[in-house]
């Protein structure tokens, strides 16, 4: 799925427990009972990113079923994290499906995953962070599925409309913030993002700061390095030059960019499909988002192709990720919906094809992933909601809250 914005509240198992009835084991010790038959039938549930990543997994599930013999019936969900839950309340989840690496830790600590990471032969070709992203209790319990980073896509026409040339391409926080304010103007904002740590939360990272540390058992959130990112940030939203994508009455920075509303924003590489799209006429081009004070830094995201362990075909369902997982089928992913192959040599081989995408390939060397922690979720839902009021508020009461939020969350991780 490719998160042009993160939700504002992610549903989890926890948040309906009273709902569903859902557990902590989802099942309990009792072991399903697993298919033997030779012909199985595979039920695949997908958070799609629109039509054409829908057609491009069932069309490989097609592929799958000629080679295989087995059936697979793949479903877009409309809303991923509520079906997953109640799948797994009611005890019939889906055999394979995607699992956010937002998510992840919920359902791996509720036991709703089924293990397979030490069924595969070439784990090592799946680049480390992915690995650590979707490792729970020193297993690898899921393949990662994409790689997804966050670059500066400028809108080309507007650039030179204002009298800028390649030479200005930003590549620092001084140059970003010229050129953002000689592009805002006549109904354009220079720099439009979404209102939320998946975009903002580069500026923490660029000032040499971050969430929580490498390991992920402490909070590091009320921090000055911190401060200065979102500090950084909340300057540009007082001088007009940045404004969240709602505030130009879109519901993301691509589209910001295709209306013409924003001269430059921040996103993944998602958003080629997009303009592709939605927008084919309009001209642009992605360059490295500027450095901070500590340096180059963005974001990492991806999902995992998550096996049921409540389900009754587990080795097809393995197998049937293997064949989804394999370096070709990456690549006719890439080619169909623009994400960006979670395999190191598959990534290699997309680089070459795509020579426009570079600057999201480059990234992926010096990209943070996300947090990972069991109940997390919640506490970067409600770090989004204080990042919507930033303008106003001083970035250290946001970041005291945060730290405040994630330490009650970590210890009951512990």
């Amino acid at each position: 799925m490719a998160p042009r914005t993160a939700t504002a509240a992610l549903v989890t198992c926890a948040a309906l427990l009273a709902a569903t009835g859902c557990s902590s084991s989802f099942g309990g010790d009792k072991e399903t009972q697993q298919d033997t038959s030779t012909t199985q039938h595979l039920k695949v549930l997908i958070a799609t990113s629109g039509d054409a990543e829908t057609k491009a997994v069932k069309e490989a599930a097609a592929a799958y079923e000629k080679r295989s013999g087995n059936k697979v019936t793949v479903e877009a969900a409309k809303d991923m994290n509520q079906q997953l839950a109640q799948s797994f309340a009611g005890h019939r989840p889906p055999d394979v499906f995607y699992v956010n690496s937002d998510q992840f830790a919920n359902y791996a600590k509720g036991g709703s995953l089924y293990p397979y990471g030490d069924k595969i032969k070439d784990t090592d070709d799946f680049a480390e962070p992915l690995r650590t992203a979707f490792t729970y209790d020193g297993k690898l319990v899921c393949l990662p599925k994409d790689t997804s980073t966050l670059a500066l896509a400028i809108n080309t026409d507007l650039w030179k409309k204002a009298g800028l040339t390649e030479k200005d391409y930003p590549t620092s926080w001084d140059e970003l913030r010229k050129v953002a304010g000689k592009l805002t103007g006549d109904g354009v904002t220079g720099l439009v993002t979404s209102d939320e740590y998946q975009r903002l939360g580069v500026f923490m990272k660029q000032a040499g700061g971050w969430i929580t540390d490498a390991k992920q058992t402490k909070m590091t959130a009320d921090s000055v390095k911190n401060a200065e990112g979102l500090g950084f940030v909340r300057s540009l939203l007082r001088s007009g030059s940045l404004k969240y994508a709602k505030q130009v009455d879109t519901s993301w920075g691509g589209e910001a960019l295709g209306k013409g509303k924003a001269a430059m924003t921040i996103e993944g590489n998602w958003l080629t499909g997009a303009m592709e799209l939605d927008y084919p006429k309009v001209a642009y081009k992605v360059v490295p988002l500027p450095a901070g004070p500590a340096g180059k830094a963005t974001l990492a995201f991806s999902n995992c192709w998550g096996v049921a362990a409540e389900s009754a075909h587990r080795s097809a369902a393995v197998d049937l990720v293997k064949y989804l997982s394999s370096g070709e089928r990456q690549l006719k992913f890439a080619d169909g919906f623009g994400v960006m192959p979670s395999r190191t040599s598959a990534l290699a081989e997309y680089a070459k094809r795509e020579p426009d995408a570079k600057a999201w390939v480059d990234a992926n060397a010096y990209a943070q992933g996300p947090v990972t922690v069991a109940g997390f979720d919640k506490v970067l839902s409600q770090f989004n909601t204080e990042l919507q009021s930033l303008r106003t508020t001083d970035p250290k009461k946001i970041l005291a809250d945060l730290q405040r939020n994630g330490e009650q969350t970590l210890a009951k991780s512990d």
